[in-house]
């Protein structure tokens, strides 16, 4: 993600995530430091099981901070889309994709935390093709394999996570 993309978010959702910005920063970056620590004075660090996954642990939370510290930065707040049927950011979108009925969240994996929904970014090839679409809207997209794939839009509803 490049430092002048937007990506929208709900208050609640952003709100979850500074949360977890400031617990990564924070007490769960100490406890990692502490078992790092903890493992190198136990000795020989070549043959030191746990202060190795202390660092892969270090080091993945470290990517998760960076991360989380840019989307931040440039994500946009606000309430969800209007309940317009039209396929935007923050939409739950019911599709019937190759003649299979899918409903998926529209937007970042981000907006849905923990959903069970699938999501589909803008970046994705649906994602880009059915972006601005219309409930009742047909039409293929060309998918990365380049088949084409026929699609209609059979609703479009705000998320409400």
């Amino acid at each position: 993600m490049s430092s002048t993309e937007e990506v929208w978010l709900t208050q609640e959702a952003y709100d979850r995530l500074a949360k977890e910005l400031t617990d990564r920063t924070g007490p769960i970056r100490a406890e990692i430091v502490e078992r790092i620590e903890q493992a190198r004075s136990e000795g020989d660090l070549k043959e030191n099981g746990g202060y190795h996954a202390a660092r892969e642990e270090q080091g993945k939370n470290e990517g998760r901070i960076a991360y989380l510290k840019q989307f931040l930065e440039t994500a946009k707040v606000g309430d969800a889309p209007e309940d317009n049927g039209i396929v935007e950011p923050g939409m739950v979108v019911t599709a019937t994709i190759a003649g299979r009925e899918t409903k998926f969240l529209f937007g970042s994996r981000e907006i849905g935390g923990d959903t069970d929904l699938d999501v589909f970014s803008e970046k994705s090839a649906i994602g880009a093709a059915i972006n601005g679409k219309k409930v009742g809207d047909e039409f293929a997209y060309t998918a990365p394999n380049g088949k084409d794939i026929p699609v209609k839009v059979v609703e479009a509803k705000p998320y409400k996570g």
